[in-house]
């Protein structure tokens, strides 16, 4: 009974319901001849074995012998593992390749950022279009001066000046939602092909921003007469809420494809009227004539100018900011080493296109004289835009004030009178 109890541990014999094929039972030992059995912790091993009687010595057992044989799998194929916790989780290999990925991205975005302080007055968004603000009537955009936009004297040049006025009014329509296809125009001027025109403008400069200001230009429309529109711009430092520039313009809308003059129809008005602020000019209109120039009346004419490429708009007409620069072609240099622009009013009635050919005419004031600009104060001069055969493109008027620098001399020191 020792031995069958020692063999038991090691072999555990199955049950009757387990499907045995031979078990006998009795008071003599038992045989195990035939016995299939599978263990548990083996994975399905086949185990034969085979008992005999043991021998007698006087009437008593002495000993008990089994072999174990053909020890095989009961099936070909090999049976799957044991179900564990490790098994049953998602692939470690691919989980962890996932992790780096989004790690390594995460440390390229934060490595981008830009940690560096910061004045107050440069924090703003510069790629913004800005926003529209009070009850949805004034827009707002602010520009931070870039070192391309400056001229000579350090200071902003009134190009610039006018692209920030051109690009906050198109931003305005943009954000407003009536951008259509067309420079802009409204959806439902692009269905009647009609684009905005600027029949005239007027500018005041209090003070030129330098390279790193940032300034904040609001714009706003209203109604003028009954086919036109006004638009004003304010100017001011975002820092110090010092006005820089105020402008006022009125504009009224154009076929494109026959270029002419046309009256404001139902549908575009119901398009813009909410957007109408009702409000006086920024600007006190100079109702003053603009007086026509010609070669007997211009002091300096400046003759060939032609437009380029890139000097057209999207409507393939020269854009209005073009003009100054043209206008200011003319001027003589004196007055622009010794005088900066302090106020332009420009009268537009033609437009021009990339093959024309233009000629810009300039009269100065008897304020000083022409051989002694550098040491004249205020300077208003007369100015003409025209084409070769005479058509006029633009009739205006600039007033010219001493530069600040004037004041002083070459070595900084103020001038005897001022001491």
């Amino acid at each position: 009974m020792v031995a069958t109890a020692a063999t038991s541990s090691f072999f555990p014999v199955p049950s009757s319901s387990a499907g045995a094929k031979s078990t006998k039972t009795g008071s003599g030992p038992a045989s195990l001849s035939g016995i299939k059995s599978k263990s548990a912790s083996s994975g399905g091993l086949l185990v034969k074995a085979n008992a005999q009687a043991p021998p007698r010595i006087n009437g008593s057992t002495v000993g008990f012998t089994t072999s174990v044989q053909n020890v095989k799998n009961e099936d070909d194929m090999p049976s799957p593992p044991p179900r564990t916790v490790i098994n049953q989780l998602p692939d470690w290999s691919m989980l962890l390749a996932a992790i780096t990925t989004v790690f390594l991205a995460a440390e390229k975005q934060w490595m981008m950022l830009d940690w560096k302080p910061r004045r107050p007055d440069t924090l703003i968004d510069p790629f913004g279009i800005g926003r529209i603000v009070q009850d949805g009537l004034i827009f707002r955009q602010n520009f931070s001066i870039r070192s391309y936009e400056i001229g000579a004297d350090r200071t902003a040049s009134i190009e610039t000046m006018m692209n920030h006025l051109q690009e906050t009014a198109l931003n305005h329509v943009k954000t407003a939602g009536l951008l259509g296809d067309g420079f802009g125009s409204t959806p439902e001027m692009t269905k009647k092909n009609l684009i905005w025109v600027v029949t005239r403008m007027h500018i005041l400069v209090d003070r030129y921003p330098t390279w790193g200001d940032v300034v904040r230009v609001d714009t706003w429309v209203s109604a003028s007469g009954k086919n036109g529109m006004r638009r004003d711009w304010l100017v001011r430092d975002s820092k110090t809420g010092e006005t820089l520039t105020r402008a006022s313009s009125v504009w009224v809308m154009m076929n494109k494809l026959t270029r002419r003059l046309s009256k404001i129809p139902e549908e575009v008005r119901g398009e813009i009227e909410p957007y109408f602020l009702n409000s006086n000019p920024v600007v006190d209109e100079d109702s003053r004539k603009l007086p026509k120039l010609d070669d007997n009346t211009a002091d300096y004419v400046h003759k060939g100018l032609t437009p380029r490429w890139s000097d057209l708009d999207v409507n393939q007409h020269v854009n209005n900011v073009k003009y100054i620069g043209w206008i200011l072609e003319s001027a003589p240099l004196p007055l622009l080493e010794s005088h900066e622009l302090s106020a332009i009013t420009l009268e537009y009635r033609r437009e021009c296109g990339r093959d024309s050919v233009l000629q810009s005419l300039t009269a100065v004031s008897d304020g000083g004289g022409i051989g002694n600009l550098a040491n004249s104060g205020e300077i208003e001069c007369r100015h003409l835009l025209r084409l070769e055969d005479r058509a006029e493109i633009v009739r205006g008027r600039t007033e010219w004030r001493p530069k600040y620098a004037t004041n002083f001399d070459i070595m900084g020191q103020l001038p005897a009178e001022s001491a």
